[in-house]
């Protein structure tokens, strides 16, 4: 193992050695070395030096593409099979997202990808918290995810609780996350989940403001995301359509 002058292991050995005796290293094509980047191809298992291709404008653009194909009931023919195989030993993906447990919205299929193509990181409201932020600096910073993805959606049964001002166990503490957005919302009439109007401006007042949360409570995302490393986005998927929105 190399060391430095003063004969301590550099930093990302460490890291590396940390990552492998937690079974979280990146194993595949190019490992170790350096990357030659190569062309992404739609539906293809992603490699190290494909996902080296993919700025994060192009990670973009790829779930949207996935979104017009769900939307349209076109989604690509996939050997998952075979996609199991090809990542056993490591993994690539394009894009992380947090999403809500719903069982409507399922970020892989919403955005028609495959095995080894997103991050996903599921909870009511599609909030964040420590151990979220910290899932996604890793998926962002070690795995070269480029792209963060905040994905609520309509008709949300977490959004409508809190707008009700619903009490429940440990379901209490998780519905006051959403409390900022339902004070900011200023839809006429009242400010229950009665009113759908009201529901959605807080919904999309929620997705908005984690975004910025993750900003804020993030460095290691917001230092990527100011180098154009990754961007940081929000989206509302919509339960009657199958579409999503982006802001």
């Amino acid at each position: 193992m190399n060391r430095n002058s003063a004969g301590r292991v550099p930093r990302n050995a460490l890291l590396a050695l940390v990552l492998a005796a937690s079974g979280l290293a990146f194993a595949g094509d190019d490992h170790g070395g350096p990357v030659t980047p190569r062309p992404y191809t739609v539906g293809a298992t992603l490699t190290r030096s494909v996902q080296a291709s993919i700025t994060p404008d192009k990670a973009l653009a790829i779930l949207q593409a996935g979104n017009a194909r769900f939307v349209a009931n076109k989604p690509l023919r996939r050997n998952l099979k075979a996609q199991v195989h090809t990542t056993a030993l490591g993994q690539f993906p394009l894009a992380s997202v947090v999403g809500c447990i719903d069982s409507r919205v399922a970020p892989e299929l919403v955005f028609d990808q495959g095995l080894g193509d997103v991050f996903v990181a599921r909870v009511a409201g599609n909030t964040v918290n420590e151990d979220i932020l910290g899932s996604l600096e890793y998926a962002s910073k070690v795995a070269g995810s480029r792209l963060v993805v905040v994905l609520g959606h309509t008709s949300c049964g977490a959004i409508k609780g809190a707008c009700d001002d619903v009490k429940l166990g440990n379901l209490t503490a998780l519905l006051d996350k959403f409390k900022p957005a339902v004070a900011a919302a200023s839809t006429p009439g009242e400010h229950n989940s009665h009113n759908h109007a009201f529901v959605d401006e807080v919904t999309e007042l929620n997705v908005k403001q984690v975004v910025q949360k993750i900003r804020d409570q993030s460095p290691v995302l917001k230092t990527l995301e100011d180098e154009g490393k990754i961007r940081i986005v929000g989206a509302l998927y919509d339960t009657s359509s199958g579409k999503v929105a982006w802001y």
